[in-house]
């Protein structure tokens, strides 16, 4: 069983940067595409970015494109989401998610939705004071 843990959250400034880290325990993890969610104070969780297996295909919610960018490290089982000019309305519980499929090919549809994936970590908080 994958288990995924999330760090880098924090309290920033708007217009500053965070970079969340995502760390899975296996190594099968570097063979699944990966995903970060968040979750805003009374909303639903919400699509934020999505990595193939190999990081070579990336996908991103309209509301992060061009700040956000998501990578991989394989030989570090790790994922990393990169937020530049943060925005309160980032303020989130962010969220790293594992879809137990191998050398996957990027749906652009299927990534956005939380039932494709299998593995979820517990979030990491993250604040944009104005």
């Amino acid at each position: 069983q994958v288990q995924l843990v999330e760090s880098g959250g924090g309290l920033v400034r708007a217009g500053g940067s965070l970079r969340l880290s995502c760390v899975a325990s296996e190594r099968t993890f570097s063979t699944y595409s990966m995903a970060w969610f968040r979750q805003a104070p009374g909303k639903e969780r919400e699509f934020v970015a999505a990595t193939t297996w190999s990081g070579s295909s990336t996908h991103y919610a309209g509301s992060g494109k061009g700040r956000f960018t998501i990578s991989r490290d394989n030989a570090e089982n790790t994922m990393y989401l990169l937020m530049n000019s943060l925005k309160p309305e980032d303020t989130a519980i962010y969220f790293c998610a594992a879809e137990r499929r191998q050398y996957g090919r990027l749906d652009r549809e299927l990534a956005t939705m939380e039932g494709t994936y299998d593995y979820w970590g517990q979030g990491a908080q993250v604040t944009v004071s104005s």
